[in-house]
C-alpha cells in the first residue's frame, strides 16, 4: 500500500496489523480543512473501505493540533459551497467506512474539526485536549458538520456548544458524548488507542461491519438527506459580508 498520494502530501497513509493509519500532515496551517486536505482524506478513507484486509482505520495527526477548523485564507478566494460540499463528502466517507474509524487526538480541535470527530466510531483524547465551535464569532454556523454532531450529543449540549462559541475540555466532551475516552497525554493515549486496535482486532471483520453498519445507518440517512442543504448553508455565510469581514480581521490577528 502506497504511503501517501504523492510528493508532499497532505495525507498520509501505512498499515499496521490489519489497522490502516491515516495521518493528518498539514502543519503550515495546523490541517486546516483546505481543498487539498479534504480531497486527499476522502481519497484516503475510500481507498482504506476498500480494503477488506482491515479491521480498522485510525485517524491522526503527525503534530499536536488536529485541526483548526476552515482554511480562513482559502475562504476569501473559493467557491465555499463546494468546499462545504467536500466536507460532507469527507465526513460519509468516514462513516459508511465498512470498520471502524477510531480518532486519537493529541492537541486542540476547533470548528470543522469537530466534524471529523463526530463522524467517527470512536474518540480517544489527551486529558488537556480543548475543542471549540468557533463558527459563531465569525458569523457563521456550523452546519455541514452539525449532522454528524447532533447524532452524537444532547441537544442542550449541542446548544451551549454552537451558540456560545465558548472553550470546552475533553472530559466536557466526553460527557457530552463527542469523545469516547480520555487518557493522560502521551503515554497513556498510547495505551489506551493500543488497547482500542486490539480489540477491533480481535473481532472477526464479519462483526466489525456488521456492528458498525447497524450504528451508522441512521447517520448516513441524513447526511444523505440534509447534506446539500447543509452545504448551501455554509457556503453562503462563508460569503456573506459579515463574515468575510470576521474573517479577515481574525487573519489579520
Amino acid at each position: 500500500m502506497s504511503e501517501a498520494l504523492g510528493a508532499g502530501a497532505v495525507v498520509t497513509r501505512h498499515d499496521e496489523d490489519r489497522i490502516a493509519v491515516v495521518t493528518l500532515d498539514s502543519p503550515a496551517n495546523r490541517n486546516a480543512l483546505s481543498r487539498r486536505l479534504l480531497e486527499e482524506l476522502r481519497a484516503t478513507i475510500t481507498e482504506a473501505a476498500a480494503d477488506e484486509s482491515l479491521h480498522g482505520i485510525l485517524l491522526c495527526s503527525s503534530q499536536r493540533v488536529f485541526c483548526a477548523g476552515a482554511d480562513l485564507k482559502e475562504a476569501a478566494s473559493v467557491d465555499m459551497i463546494e468546499q462545504a460540499r467536500r466536507i460532507i463528502a469527507v465526513q460519509r466517507a468516514i462513516v459508511a467506512a465498512p470498520v471502524p474509524v477510531v480518532v486519537r487526538l493529541d492537541g486542540p480541535v476547533r470548528a470543522g474539526g469537530l466534524g471529523l470527530v463526530a463522524s467517527a466510531d470512536i474518540v480517544v483524547a489527551a486529558a488537556p485536549v480543548t475543542f471549540a465551535l468557533t463558527e459563531v464569532r465569525l458569523g457563521l454556523a456550523a452546519a455541514t458538520i452539525s449532522i454528524p454532531l447532533r447524532a452524537r450529543l444532547a441537544p442542550r449540549v449541542a446548544a451551549d456548544w454552537f451558540l456560545t462559541g465558548r472553550m470546552f475540555t475533553a472530559e466536557e466532551a466526553r460527557a457530552g458524548g463527542l469523545v469516547t475516552h480520555v487518557a493522560a497525554e502521551g503515554a497513556g493515549v498510547d495505551e489506551v488507542v493500543e488497547s482500542v486496535l486490539t480489540d477491533l482486532r480481535a473481532g472477526h471483520r464479519q462483526g466489525l461491519t456488521a456492528s458498525k453498519q447497524l450504528l451508522v445507518d441512521g447517520l448516513l440517512v441524513d447526511l444523505d438527506a440534509r447534506g446539500e442543504e447543509m452545504a448551501r448553508m455554509s457556503g453562503l455565510l462563508f460569503h456573506s459580508d459579515i463574515a468575510q469581514e470576521r474573517m479577515a480581521a481574525a487573519l489579520r490577528r
